[in-house]
């Protein structure tokens, strides 16, 4: 049973990505948990001047948002019925990265999916703040999909690593069976002016491998440069439909994040970017 968690703020952006989560997994048993937070909401409301005010206020907007959640269980009722899926609401008085890091540690959730982009949708930017907090704080695999994307099967799909870490097997298994339900193939990309890998990264390689065993994997090697370019420059050659990186210590995805944030990072933002974090859960 697949545990997934999806962050509502009820825009276009969100609905997107709720729908493309529904279609990615279309073939597995899932609960799937409908979040919306609405703390911030409430406290960036500047009439609301007391205690008393506060929690009248809370009260309005929570009655608000079940209403806009049992609109979104109908929406997704009416085109993506299905009976694989069990759907929870949740309305809550935190800001989002708390709940959702709460919600990921209460239920074990798989994934967390939802949008790069927010309401705002700033064309200026690649990645909305909700979006780089959870990459960044919450314990739990992230699967962004861009504002514009249209969903389709992922039957391509990048996997850069330079193998300098093991990778937690409850993530591969995402990774397999997410590639299996399309018969994807894996592209294994390492980036490196080398043929030759350490022992080390032999193990890790040879981890990786055994994690994706049932899926069509194909190893390539491609010569060091910039990371991004690199990996962009082989989405277009190949019709990549999806690329996955790993936010840990000795990463090419901590590589980017150190030259600068992941809003220069500059990959490509037209496909879904999951993130692995290969962290330990609490």
């Amino acid at each position: 049973m697949r545990k997934i968690l999806i962050p509502v703020d009820f825009s276009e952006n969100s609905w997107n990505a709720l729908t493309c989560a529904l279609q990615y997994f279309k073939y597995e048993k899932a609960d799937i948990y409908i979040l919306h937070a609405y703390a911030d909401q409430v406290y960036a409301n500047t009439t609301v001047v007391s205690k008393e005010s506060l929690e009248d206020y809370k009260k309005v907007c929570e009655i608000e948002v079940n209403q806009q959640l049992e609109a979104t269980l109908q929406k997704i009722q009416d085109h993506f019925p299905n009976p694989k899926h069990t759907f929870i609401p949740k309305a809550v008085f935190e800001s989002l990265i708390d709940a959702a890091d709460d919600l990921v540690e209460e239920e074990n959730i798989d994934l967390i999916v939802m949008g790069t982009k927010g309401k705002t949708n700033d064309s200026k930017i690649t990645y909305g703040s909700h979006t780089l907090q959870m990459l960044k704080y919450v314990t739990c695999p992230v699967l962004g999909i861009p504002s514009e994307y249209i969903y389709e099967r992922p039957t391509q799909i990048v996997f850069p690593s330079n193998f300098m870490v093991p990778y937690k097997n409850r993530e591969l298994k995402l990774l397999s069976c997410l590639a299996k339900s399309y018969r994807a193939t894996i592209h294994l990309l390492y980036l490196s002016n080398y043929d030759r890998l350490s022992l080390r990264q032999e193990d890790n390689k040879a981890l990786i491998e055994y994690g994706l065993g049932d899926n069509t994997i194909q190893y390539v090697r491609r010569d060091y440069g910039p990371i991004a370019k690199t990996i962009n420059t082989y989405i277009e050659a190949e019709g990549i439909e999806m690329i996955v990186m790993v936010n840990s210590r000795h990463s090419y995805m901590e590589e980017l994040l150190n030259q600068s944030s992941i809003d220069s990072i500059s990959l490509n933002t037209k496909i879904p970017l999951l993130v692995f974090q290969n962290l330990k859960r609490r």
